[in-house]
């Protein structure tokens, strides 16, 4: 448990000191670290399989997960190009948002997608991160629509990802292997109009957008090692860490405004994962109560039958 509670905590703080790697890239624009974040992701990723030796899962891709893990590598660019783009133009804080609020975004795509029920706690819950949105709507003077793309691209991702049910190092291998080609057109054109900031810059800058890979793979290689060893109610509780560090990272480091207003609609969404947060816990228990109960009769019943 110590193991896997630390892999699972130093995935998340990694992914939530994003904010200050991908500003080390610039002049480089967004749409440029995008694909090299892409093509050296892949990359990554292949030479841990190569080490691991593990390619016996080829066998298993149909084409039905082709075309899901195909759709999901358009929805983690949409929710990567975002990122980047918030992070390097001074958005760190709306882009925290986006992460605080996509519990709430998989909750609405549980009822849209799996046909669930929600409980009353959960209804309120999402009651409260729409009151959320219109609350910095109106602070933003327009939709928070930086933290909207994050929570909806990365929930359908989320989803996507369900469907095909592979393990994250082999799936981002076969979406990063579909967005190759087009990563990679984009950055030769780039560098033929001499708009290319890769390799113009010195090397530390050149080393820095190359090693996008590593830093995309390596928390996700830990998240894979908790995943394994923590219960999901754990994982849940985990990955607040991620956008809280984001939205520190924001206020602190790059000191991004914090108007009354935009703290009353952050709290109205920290109030809501708390709920959320809350009413998980007490179902979790519920139900393990439960089968603890079911178990204790069986041989009762077992008894009375013999």
């Amino acid at each position: 448990m110590n193991r896997g509670m630390a892999l699972g905590a130093g995935a998340y703080v990694l992914w939530g000191l994003f904010p200050l790697y991908w500003p080390l890239l610039k002049p480089a624009g967004a749409m440029e670290i995008l694909a090299h974040r892409i093509m050296w992701s892949l990359l990554a990723v292949l030479v841990m399989l190569a080490v691991r030796k593990n390619w016996g899962w080829l066998r298993g891709l149909t084409v039905r997960k082709v075309g899901l893990l195909a759709l999901a590598a358009v929805a983690i660019t949409a929710n990567w190009g975002t990122y980047i783009y918030a992070v390097n133009s001074g958005h760190t804080i709306e882009a925290a948002l986006g992460y605080f609020i996509n519990p709430l975004i998989s909750v609405v795509f549980g009822v849209a997608v799996f046909r669930e029920r929600l409980r009353v706690w959960q209804w309120i819950a999402v009651g409260l991160g729409a009151a959320a949105v219109v609350v910095l709507t109106a602070d933003y003077g327009r939709l928070p629509w930086i933290a909207l793309v994050l929570a909806s691209s990365f929930g359908t991702y989320g989803l996507l990802k369900k469907l095909t049910d592979m393990p994250s190092a082999e799936s981002l291998a076969v979406e990063t292997a579909v967005l190759f080609v087009p990563a990679l057109v984009f950055a030769a054109a780039l560098a033929g109009r001499g708009d290319a900031a890769f390799g113009h810059h010195g090397a530390g800058q050149a080393v820095l957008m190359a090693a996008a890979g590593v830093v995309t793979a390596i928390p996700l290689m830990m998240f894979n090692g908790a995943a394994t060893r923590l219960p999901m109610s754990t994982i849940g509780m985990l990955q607040y860490l991620a956008p809280l560090l984001q939205f520190l990272i924001g206020l602190l480091v790059q000191h991004e405004a914090m108007p009354a207003s935009r703290w009353a609609g952050f709290l109205l969404v920290w109030l809501a994962l708390v709920t959320l947060t809350w009413d998980g816990l007490r179902a979790g228990r519920r139900a393990r109560s439960m089968d603890r109960g079911r178990a204790e009769r069986r041989p009762e019943a077992a008894h009375e039958v013999v």
